[in-house]
This record gives C-alpha cells, sequence and structure tokens, in this order.
C-alpha cells in the first residue's frame, strides 16, 4: 500500500510543478499583500472574545467579509457557524478550509493594546473570556485566504468550502457541538467535499516552521465522570460509615495502573487523568458521597474500549470492597486526529516549497485533541501545525495553549494564509488534471 501512494506521489508531482508555475507565484505574492490586514483582524477578534456557540459578532464580521467578496454565504450553521462557497472559473472536485472561532474562559494576563478585558458566567462562575488557544489566528488566517482566492476565481479549478465553525472548545452539558454538530448539519455536503484542511497555530513551536504527523496526530478525548455513594457519619465515628472520600483515594491511584499495567505502551501512549474532586462541606462530616471528572486520552479504539472497560471494572470493584457503590459515565468527546497518509503525501511537498523543507518536519503524537477528527470520520483530511513562538523565547518559557499568558507570534500568520491557500489550490488543479 505504502509503495502505490509512493508511485502516486511520484507521478503527480510534475503536475504539482506544474500548477505551482502559473497561479502559486500570485498566490503567496498576495498574501503577503493581505498580510497586516490579518494582523488588524486577529487583533479585533482577540479583543473580544466569544465562548462555544456564543461568537455571533465573530460570525458577523465573517459573513460579511464573505459576502463583499461575492461568496456564496450561509449563517447560523451549527448555532452561529458560517459557511461560505467559492466555485472556481474552471471544473473541478471540492475543497473546504475549516478555522474554529470560539474562546475559552481564562483570564488573560498579557500586556497588550489588545488585551481582552471581556468577562463571562461559565459553568456557574465568573471568569474572564481570552482567545487563549490561537482561534482569533485561525479565523484571520481563513478570512485572509478567503481574500486571495477570491482575486484568483476564474483560475481556480473547483470548488473551495470555507467553514468558520463555532464551539470547538466544547459546550457543557451538550452531546453535539463544534464540528460535530456541522457534520450533522450538511456542512461536508451540497457540494460534496473531497477533501479538508485545517492548521492549529502553535505557540511553543518556533515561528516559521510547520509541523504534521501521517495517520493518528492528536488523540481522542472521552469525558469521565465516577460517582462514589458511601454512607454519611460524624466525622469522630468514622467506623459507622461507609468513607466514600477514603474509597475514591483509592480509586484515583488504582486507576493510574491501567495505563501503566493494561495498556500496551509499545503501540501508542494513553492518558488517565482526574482532574478534579468533589465531596464534603466540613471537617467533621464524612459526606455521603464524592463525585470526579477527568479526561481519557487514547489513539485506537481498542485501547479505548479497554480502558473504558477497566475503569468501569477498578471503580465498581473498589466500591464494593468498601461497602459503597460507583456510577461510571464515560462520554465519547472526539475522535482521533487522524491525516490520511494518502492525501498526506500529496500535500506536503506544497508545505516544503512554501516554508523550505528544513522548516518542516514530523510532529510526536499530541495528546490534545481536536474536532477537526470529525470532518476527517466523513472525508479525508490533513491537519498540521503553525510554528508561532515569540522570537528570542526559550522553548521552555513559551507560554502553553489554555494559560492566562498564552501569546503567538503574529509574523507566523502569513505563512498560515500561504500554506491553507496552496494546499487548496494544488489539490484542486492535481485532482481536476489526474480525475483521480
Amino acid at each position: 500500500m505504502k509503495t502505490k501512494l509512493y508511485l502516486l506521489t511520484v507521478a503527480l508531482s510534475p503536475l504539482c510543478a506544474f500548477s505551482q508555475s502559473s497561479l502559486k507565484p500570485r498566490i503567496v505574492k498576495d498574501a503577503e499583500s493581505v498580510e497586516q490586514k490579518v494582523i488588524e483582524w486577529r487583533r479585533d477578534f482577540h479583543q473580544h472574545p466569544e465562548l462555544g456557540n456564543q461568537e455571533t459578532r465573530t460570525a458577523g464580521i465573517v459573513a460579511a467579509h464573505l459576502r463583499k467578496l461575492g461568496f456564496e454565504v450561509q449563517e447560523k450553521v451549527a448555532v452561529t457557524g458560517v459557511v461560505g462557497i467559492l466555485k472556481g472559473g474552471k471544473p473541478g472536485p471540492v475543497v473546504a478550509l475549516r478555522a474554529d472561532m470560539d474562546a475559552l474562559p481564562v483570564t488573560e494576563r498579557v500586556d497588550l493594546p489588545f488585551k481582552s478585558k471581556v468577562t463571562a458566567t461559565f459553568n456557574g462562575q465568573e471568569t474572564g473570556v481570552m482567545h487563549a488557544c490561537g482561534h482569533d489566528a485561525h479565523v484571520a488566517i481563513l478570512m485572509g485566504v478567503a481574500e486571495v482566492l477570491a482575486a484568483h476565481k476564474k483560475d481556480i479549478a473547483g470548488t473551495v468550502k470555507f467553514i468558520f465553525q463555532p464551539a470547538e472548545e466544547g459546550i457543557t452539558g451538550v452531546s453535539s457541538f463544534g464540528a460535530k454538530q456541522m457534520v450533522e448539519e450538511g456542512v461536508l455536503e451540497n457540494p460534496k467535499v473531497d477533501a479538508v484542511f485545517g492548521l492549529h497555530i502553535n505557540s511553543i513551536m518556533e515561528a516559521g516552521t510547520l509541523r504534521y504527523r501521517p495517520g493518528a496526530t492528536m488523540a481522542a478525548s472521552d469525558g469521565l465522570k465516577i460517582k462514589v455513594l458511601g454512607k454519611q457519619s460524624h466525622g469522630a465515628r468514622p467506623w459507622t460509615s461507609i468513607d466514600p472520600i477514603v474509597t475514591s483515594a483509592q480509586i484515583v491511584s488504582s486507576l493510574q495502573t491501567i495505563v501503566s499495567r493494561n495498556v500496551d505502551i509499545s503501540e501508542a501512549p494513553a492518558v488517565v487523568t482526574i482532574g478534579a474532586i468533589h465531596g464534603g462541606i466540613r471537617s467533621n462530616i464524612i459526606p455521603e458521597s464524592v463525585e470526579m471528572i477527568g479526561t481519557i486520552r487514547t489513539y485506537s479504539e481498542e485501547h479505548q474500549d479497554l480502558i473504558h472497560r477497566r475503569i468501569d471494572e477498578i471503580a465498581t470493584h473498589i466500591a464494593e470492597s468498601a461497602g459503597a457503590k460507583s456510577e461510571v459515565r464515560i462520554d465519547k468527546m472526539y475522535p482521533v486526529t487522524y491525516n490520511d497518509p494518502a492525501l498526506t503525501d500529496l500535500m506536503v511537498p506544497t508545505l516544503e516549497k512554501l516554508a523550505g523543507a528544513d522548516k518542516v518536519a514530523i510532529t510526536p503524537l499530541q495528546t490534545g485533541a481536536e474536532d477537526f477528527s470529525q470532518y476527517q470520520k466523513k472525508t479525508p483530511g490533513f491537519f498540521f501545525f503553525l510554528g508561532a513562538r515569540k522570537k528570542g523565547i526559550p522553548v521552555d518559557d513559551a507560554p502553553p495553549h489554555h494559560t492566562p499568558d498564552f501569546f503567538i507570534e503574529e509574523s507566523s500568520l502569513v505563512l498560515g494564509i500561504k500554506s491553507l491557500a496552496s494546499l487548496a489550490v494544488d489539490y484542486l488543479e492535481l485532482k481536476a488534471k489526474t480525475g483521480k
């Protein structure tokens, strides 16, 4: 299979070079001309962040921009999502480009002229709101790509569908959100999408670099909730209780043996994390129940099924041994972000020509999760990472994503514009010429 894919890539490479000889230089030049505009859009979105399914201001700006460019525009897809369709002047396949729009419940500490001062209520708590994962950059980049490709509409061989997606970070208490809901509402149909591309900016990677991985790239993410039911009693008379706190402590410790003793980590890593425990209200009262929540990360359905089964067995039997009961709930959130190997082999040369082969490399497996994986379940997809670490900052000092100090180097945005625009054009021309 790998040999066939290699031969296909070699056979198509002359066509790739041909396509780049005409339209590609103009796209690269136009990307540089819209760079400052994209930076201004990004700063505006950063200063006005919106939580998942609340991205009405962002969506309005996006929709108005796409209409001005002459796109067919659909609004309120999956609550606040926007879809723009650019039909090229030549017949060909359909490619989709995706950007996520939502911010996080994080209070910003970075001292910027466009620092977020927005607040909101999240899970019943007052919090700041911040683009602490770079989605503001994703939206701005894709708006720039739309402007660049619209200027060359007559030369595009096929159709480009622009997907501006809400709620990538999830919505508490909602089973279907973000990419999953967009797919359910038909975003990959009418016209049917043949391939989908997306990027994620990365504050740890060096600016000017690109990273990707064929096959499994980011982990599947499952939500975990365990409730331990005991018997309440006075803290001075613990023998009259069935202590859910002690029982929960034993469960948490034993859950760690799943990865260390049950999962074959030579195949792929896995993670079982308990992130919060709630139980009790007073020092001298043993409570009736304890609740804990956590996350599970895996890279295969086999490991996923194994871990789910072992969590239920461990929680159930430890609780029973203490005379307590347990209730285990596991919700499958995001599938594995899986880059189609053939599509990856086909498109990596595009990135190498743009950034330089020395700036493009394979990334290790990422334990973070991405709902871009929902699109990849339906159609071949390629998801990659755009480096944006501030110049002069050592990698160990770069603030990570989802933190109050998150910061990106804006000079990296232009490479994002060039990358997505070039991937779309190269894919469409290659497929149009080969008919495959």
